[in-house]
């Protein structure tokens, strides 16, 4: 992967440049803020007439809610850490209840603890949610012969064959279609799951593999809570970061799709947005693979065809509102439901029970939401958006007895939200950020590359723009070691 340093920008600060960012979600936004930090000039020009992206902020019956991701992984720094920087200390909140259920085998069964994303290090761990044979299939995994994972293996694939079918049914699915709205039989472990893939490289055994992991988590003894929320929603975070980027000078234009983007001399660019010609010495590239796809056709077509393979993953997030008189939840902070279950919905939030502020702000309001749609299902979200409440009512009555009429409703689409990182996904990656190396003063970030949660998408922006001062360092770390994106809680 080569090198190539926008003229006059260094690693460190200083610079006049000039750099074009595209996109305004969270990593075109946090790319922006870290370019004004370092003395770069900066315009961010976004398509839609909203910052933000998947995180979207709202009201219902009064209640400030997040129609798009709710939590954020706080084992990692890099989302925390940004949200002080813009002034959202005293707002982080962590979840009032980390305690969810699984709505399995007829009954919301308690979320087993001592697991890997699903994966048990003893069958024990799984006592309650597997029968009795799906608990002695877990058992004859330190009996099997060694199984390669290669280059890469998908997750359900190899977590079945060490520990059984069931064990990826009941469990790993519901926790990765909660991240992903995928398929773990076709999700790479590698880019999904990397500390299990390391794990699997060395160890015969997946359940000792497991026990090792989390053996080395209590060494570490990492305290504080594992999610963070922001008070009014998470969705806030974007609004604070563009705020920041305007008071130090950047220039944000939204309703702007930028409808070429071409190389500009030796090492600048020509960036046409409506009306508008810029020049620039940089340009990063925040925006979903078919966007980037378009954007980079002309000049880095390899890359392109790349991103233009990547696939996506569309969903629906259904929130409702009952008067608090009318309901009498389960304790916790809501439910999975595996896809072998049949149910129409994959999971529910019990927002008022999960985020304090919501509960303490509404005291006679209580939230949930539930979320509909995984990789390939598509018949579901064609119903409309009445069909949508309806189905997840219905599904929301079997779990809870919940039978009351909502006081509001509201039906959030995410069509091609998620990006699916499939068997060889890191390789691909490595492959587009290998063309885009080539072309000087061109980055590129986002949920398609490296993770699909708030904390990675932060880590792929720092990481463009380092590599626009010339440092890959960081490109290199995350292309190799990607950054794990956790369940956040039931209905995440």
């Amino acid at each position: 992967m080569g090198s190539a340093k926008v003229e006059g920008m260094s690693a460190t600060g200083s610079s006049a440049g000039h750099v074009v960012v595209i996109g305004a979600g969270i990593a075109g936004l946090t790319a922006a803020h870290r370019l004004l930090e370092r003395g770069v000039r900066v315009t961010v020009l976004e398509a839609s007439d909203r910052v933000g992206g998947k995180l979207l902020p709202g009201e219902i019956a009064g209640a400030r809610v997040d129609f798009g991701a709710e939590s954020m992984l706080a084992r990692r720094p890099e989302a925390v850490a940004l949200a002080r920087e813009v002034g959202l200390t005293d707002r982080l909140q962590a979840p009032a209840t980390a305690t969810a259920s699984l709505w399995t085998r007829g009954a919301l069964r308690p979320m087993p603890k001592g697991h890997v994303m699903g994966v048990p290090g003893t069958a024990a761990a799984l006592s309650g949610v597997l029968s009795d044979e799906g608990l002695a299939r877990i058992e004859r995994d330190a009996e099997l012969p060694r199984t390669e994972v290669g280059d890469d293996v998908a997750v359900g694939e190899y977590v079945a064959e060490r520990l059984g079918r069931e064990v990826v049914d009941r469990l790993v699915e519901p926790l990765l279609g909660g991240v992903y709205a995928g398929d773990a039989y076709r999700i790479s472990m590698r880019s999904a799951v990397p500390q299990l893939y390391q794990a699997a490289l060395t160890h015969d055994s997946l359940t000792e593999a497991v026990r090792e992991i989390q053996a080395r988590a209590a060494a570490a003894q990492q305290t504080g809570p594992v999610f963070m929320g922001i008070e009014g929603g998470v969705g806030q975070l974007p609004f604070a970061v563009a705020e920041s980027v305007r008071e130090r000078g950047g220039e944000i234009l939204t309703g702007t799709p930028v409808r070429e983007l071409r190389r500009n001399g030796a090492s600048g660019w020509r960036v046409v947005a409506g009306e508008r010609v810029l020049e620039a010495d940089g340009v990063i590239v925040a925006v979903p693979a078919p966007a980037a796809a378009g954007l980079l056709g002309a000049e880095a077509p390899a890359a392109a065809a790349e991103l233009g393979a990547v696939e996506y993953a569309s969903m629906a997030l259904v929130t409702l509102a009952y008067r608090r008189a009318d309901t009498d939840l389960p304790d916790g902070s809501g439910f999975l439901v595996p896809p072998v279950e049949g149910r129409t919905i994959k999971a529910s939030t019990f927002a008022s029970q999960k985020w304090g502020w919501i509960a303490d702000e509404n005291p006679d309001v209580v939230v949930l939401r539930t979320s509909v749609g995984r990789y390939g299902e598509t018949a579901v979200l064609e119903r409309d958006d009445a069909g949508l409440v309806d189905v997840s009512r219905h599904d929301l009555r079997e779990a809870t007895g919940l039978a009351a009429t909502p006081l509001e409703t509201r039906v959030t689409r995410w069509t091609d939200g998620l990006p699916q990182y499939p068997v060889g996904h890191h390789a691909r990656v490595a492959r587009i950020r290998e063309h885009v190396a080539k072309l000087p003063g061109l980055a590129v970030c986002g949920a398609q590359y490296d993770g699909v949660g708030i904390p990675a998408c932060i880590a792929s922006a720092y990481a463009a723009v380092d590599q626009l001062a010339g440092d890959l360092t960081a490109v290199r770390e995350l292309t190799a070691n990607p950054v794990q994106s956790l369940h956040g809680g039931a209905g995440e």
